[in-house]
Formats: structure tokens, sequence, C-alpha cells
């Protein structure tokens, strides 16, 4: 017996409707009345609407089953539609190419807006403002080198970096750079500490402060038994 994998079939143009609907479509060329055509091409065209059948009332739906149908065919049926009958070369229409930066970006753990606002600074005439600019850069800078090489640089290094990112038109005070400190804030560990308490959480918290209100309930009724017991 011969056997029929759908590897050896031809290929479906629309697979979501299953090789059943494909077979319904390729039947309707072969019929040659033409009005017999168009009723079973509606009659395919409402059991290709009970597949989905949520989506009956959006927008649009009938004329999509009919662009389906045409599509299905290989735009070959020739049947009657209540839409005008797409055509091959609107659904092959190759889109525009979209043109992409090719910037290549000196420091990657920075970001490239860093760089953008460091060369900006260049025309920027008011010291003052300057100097401010680059003290919160510098700090912005010091943040995301610690989140990518988890460990905060020198100082050295962030002035050496704004230099060559603004190619040495900016004057840095090196003096107030060396003053800056880092407002990271590292991430909460839940490891304990050498030397320091475990971390609990709130319900641990509460289970231990009940299993020591418990002991010590338990000390004071034994204490107070013996007491009773040597008075007598």
């Amino acid at each position: 017996m011969k056997k029929n994998y759908n590897y050896t079939r031809r290929k479906l143009y629309l697979p979501e409707y299953g090789r059943h609907i494909q077979e319904m479509i390729d039947s309707l060329s072969q019929i040659e009345d033409r009005r017999e055509r168009n009723r079973q091409a509606r009659a395919v065209i409402a059991v290709m609407g009970n597949l989905n059948p949520l989506l009956r009332d959006t927008a649009d739906f009938t004329h999509k089953l009919w662009d389906h149908l045409f599509i299905m065919s290989d735009f070959q049926l020739d049947v009657d539609s209540p839409y005008p009958r797409p055509t091959r070369q609107e659904l092959t229409v190759t889109p525009n190419r979209m043109p992409y930066t090719q910037g290549r970006i000196t420091f990657k753990h920075y970001g490239k807006y860093v760089e953008r606002m460091i060369g900006s600074l260049a025309t920027v005439e008011n010291p003052r403002a300057v100097a401010s600019a680059v003290d919160n850069l510098a700090r912005y800078m010091r943040t995301k080198s610690y989140e990518y090489n988890q460990e905060h640089p020198n100082n050295e290094v962030i002035v050496k970096d704004i230099k060559r990112m603004s190619g040495g038109s900016i004057q840095i005070d090196e003096e107030a750079l060396n003053n800056l400190r880092s407002d990271y804030k590292q991430p909460f560990s839940a490891r304990p500490q050498k030397g320091g308490q475990p971390h609990r959480t709130p319900h641990q918290q509460q289970r231990q402060q009940k299993n020591r209100n418990q002991q010590q309930h338990r000390t004071f009724a034994k204490n107070n038994g013996a007491h009773r017991n040597s008075s007598k």
C-alpha cells in the first residue's frame, strides 16, 4: 500500500486553513458552470468563516476571507467576488529599505548618548554650565561602569574617557572630579555577612519571636513550680 505523507504533498499557500480547505478550493476550478462555481465558492467562504467564529464581527472579515480564497487558488480562480480581486503584484511589494545608523560606539558601557552629550558640550561657552554638566555626566558614567564591571572606576579613568570622547576640547576641573562621590547604591544581598546577623524575612522574625516567648513562658513556669515545691 502506498503511503501518503504530508511532506510528499505540495506546499500549502495558507497552512492555517488546513489541507481540506485547500482541496475544496482546488476543486472549484474544475467546475465548468460559472453559476455553480460561484455558489460553491460562497459555500467555501462560509466554511472558512466557521474556522474562526470569534472574528465574524471584526471589520473586513469577509473581505479577508475572499482575499485568502484567491491566494489559495494561486490567483487562478475565476469567480464573482463582492470585493476587488487582489493581484500577485499587490501582495509581493518589496518594502522600502530602512536606513540604520552605522556609527561606532567608543565606550559601549557608557552608551552613545553620553558620547553625544560630551561632544555637544564643546559648543557651550558658559564654563560654569560645562563644569556642572561634566560633574553630572561623571556621576552617571561611574554608575554605568559599575553596572558593567561590578566595580567603581578610578576618577582618572573617568577624566581620561571624557577627554577622549570630547577630543580634548573640554576644560575639566580634575580636582573637583577627584572629590566626586558615587551616589550608586549597591544591590542588597541576602547573604549573611561574616561576623554579622543573617538576614531574615518578616515571617521568620515573627516565628523566632514566638519561639522566644514560648521558651520564656516555659522557663517561668518551671521556675515557679520549683519555687512552690521548695516552699512546701
